[in-house]
């Protein structure tokens, strides 16, 4: 990740580094985004930016890798509508304070664990 400070927020926990196939390029393009843990172990996320390019990436391809301070998994992505978008939008602005105030503006997904093997 080029971003020392989202790689830091990675590190403590505070946020997750979503792993993605770069859709044009097929590289793999690393973006550290908020997230909420639900119940289930799934994660809720949400691009505060409709031209995000991890959203993009993951809506060209919704396998993934997620890592949060050590742990590291594999995960498939899906698209929340309107109802589950307002939802986690809702959780990530309680966690993570007002000045989110631009979340939501793009799509939101949640990343449920992929099935093994």
């Amino acid at each position: 990740m080029r971003d020392p400070y989202g790689e830091q927020l990675v590190g403590w926990e505070k946020a997750v580094a979503i792993e993605t196939r770069g859709r044009v390029s097929g590289r793999t393009v690393v973006a550290a985004v908020g997230f909420v843990e639900e119940p289930d172990g799934s994660l809720l996320v949400a691009a505060g930016d409709p031209g995000a390019h991890w959203a993009a990436n993951l809506r060209a391809e919704a396998r993934c890798v997620a890592r949060i301070g050590t742990l590291r998994a594999a995960f498939v992505a899906e698209e929340l509508d309107d109802t589950a978008k307002a939802r986690a939008v809702t959780e990530l602005i309680l966690k993570y304070g007002t000045p989110a105030e631009r979340l939501g503006a793009g799509p939101a997904f949640r990343l449920r664990p992929a099935p093994a093997g």
